[in-house]
């Protein structure tokens, strides 16, 4: 693992796979939303906003009772 980033509160490492890992200061990896939340801070990652997609099987069934 190589090491990336080194902070106070944080060490960032980037693995053989090209995966980032967050460590915290005492050594316990850090995952989920905070994992995220250093790494786009640092500038490592970009996150994506998933697009809200309307689900046409609801309007179908709108559509039939309404007849």
């Amino acid at each position: 693992m190589e090491v990336v980033k080194q902070t106070k509160e944080y060490s960032v490492v980037k693995k053989r796979s090209g995966r980032f890992g967050v460590k915290n200061k005492k050594g316990k990896w850090i995952n989920g939303e905070d994992k995220v939340k250093v790494l786009q801070a640092e500038g490592l990652v970009k996150v994506a906003v998933a697009k809200k997609v309307e689900a046409p099987a609801e309007e179908a069934a709108t559509e039939e009772t309404a007849e």
